[in-house]
């Protein structure tokens, strides 16, 4: 039947004034079809299927809903579909000199992420970089996820405090730490990325140096307070300044920080915090303007205290990390290199496309803490 007959039986009856002459004649053409058409409308309604939803809120609000059987899982593991993955691209990594700090952490994530790693190495520091990664001293620190090993594009003498060849002062060429390498400031190692490799996409900025750190600031010279904001932050705009040109765009800049920055860390001094505190506001400036002419991010990590071979400089880098596990919301865990690697990974993947301008922190959760849990002063509970 038609869904216009099926209509029709539904709706009140009309009829004419010719047809119907009196109330028995109503009743008696009303009643049979009431009797004969009910078991066809009947079937015809239940030949009509009703979807799942409408179901279920009819068996709710009559309070016969069914148990619902539990659903099956899958028995194979779904593949992951949101890898942070950097095959294709570039990075120059500028303060990698030994396996075992930050820069050398993120180079092996980037590394295990796809990408083409370039090392730009202090130059005093070069040779026995190159001649521990000849030797083979390295290798169980270069083993990647695939098994293989991690290797760099090509790796540069650089010293990040001078910008051109005019910079080097006659005592700095005629060192015999120097001996033997030329074309390291930052406008000509950036010159010999682009003659080499044309363009980069990422651009890391792992290196510090405070000659006077030991110091407390009040005791801290000019020369010893400029030459730790000269190292420390200033050689991150001087690198974005020759390096930016080369960058593809959606490229990213990274830089490392430290929460002495914006807190006071007793015995980081000579200038440093003012250095890391110049480092993360130059962030914030540098993402404008590279995002604006270049297209490229800029983000910086703020890492919590790690026993490399650089921290061991400052002198107390072991209670540091005592102090942060005793300390800190995750305080059962040793912070690991590999996290801020990934991290920074992250940070210059597709994955991280809108996020610049940010420092982002790597600490186990040091940097929300406003009282040590430890604190002599405090009755222990």
């Amino acid at each position: 039947m038609a869904l216009r007959s099926l209509a029709s039986l539904n709706a009140p009856a009309v009829c004419s004034s010719t047809a119907l002459t009196s109330k028995r004649v109503a009743a008696k053409s009303v009643a049979p079809m009431k009797t004969v058409a009910q078991p066809r409308i009947n079937s015809l309604r239940s030949s009509f299927s009703v979807s799942p939803g409408v179901a279920t809120l009819r068996a709710q609000r009559s309070g016969r809903m069914a148990a619902a059987a539990p659903r099956a899982l899958a028995t194979t593991p779904r593949a992951s579909q949101l890898p942070v993955d950097l095959t294709g691209k570039r990075a120059f990594i500028a303060g990698v000199a030994d396996d075992q700090g930050f820069g050398w952490a993120i180079a092996k994530a980037m590394s295990a992420a796809g990408a083409e790693v370039i090392l730009g190495t202090w130059v005093p520091a070069l040779g026995i970089f190159e001649k521990s990664m000849s030797m083979g001293k390295f290798d169980k620190s270069r083993a990647l996820p695939d098994g293989s090993l991690m290797d760099f594009a090509k790796v540069y003498p650089m010293d990040a405090v001078f910008d051109t060849p005019d910079d080097v002062p006659e005592d700095v060429k005629t060192n015999k730490r120097y001996a033997g390498n030329e074309g390291y400031t930052v406008s000509e190692v950036a010159d010999k990325v682009k003659a080499d490799f044309g363009t980069i996409d990422i651009l890391v900025h792992s290196l510090a140096n405070g000659p006077e750190v030991a110091k407390p600031l009040l005791e801290t010279s000019r020369k010893g307070y400029l030459a730790a904001l000269s190292a420390s932050s200033y050689s991150y705009v001087s690198m974005l300044q020759r390096f930016g040109p080369l960058m593809t765009p959606g490229g990213a800049a990274i830089s490392l920080t430290y929460l002495a920055s914006e807190r006071v860390i007793p015995g980081y001094g000579g200038g440093m915090s003012s250095a890391k505190a110049a480092l993360e506001s130059d962030t914030q400036t540098l993402a404008w303007e590279a995002g604006r002419k270049w297209g490229v991010r800029v983000n910086t990590i703020s890492a919590g205290p790690l026993g490399s071979r650089a921290a061991k400089a400052i002198g107390f880098i072991d209670d540091m990390i005592n102090y942060s596990m005793s300390n800190a919301p995750l305080g059962e865990k040793d912070l690991k290199a590999e996290e801020v690697g990934n991290t920074a990974a992250f940070l210059c993947s597709p994955l991280a496309s809108a996020v610049t301008g940010t420092c982002v922190y790597v600490d186990n959760g040091l940097h929300i803490m406003g009282l040590a849990k430890d604190s002599a002063s405090l009755p222990q509970h």
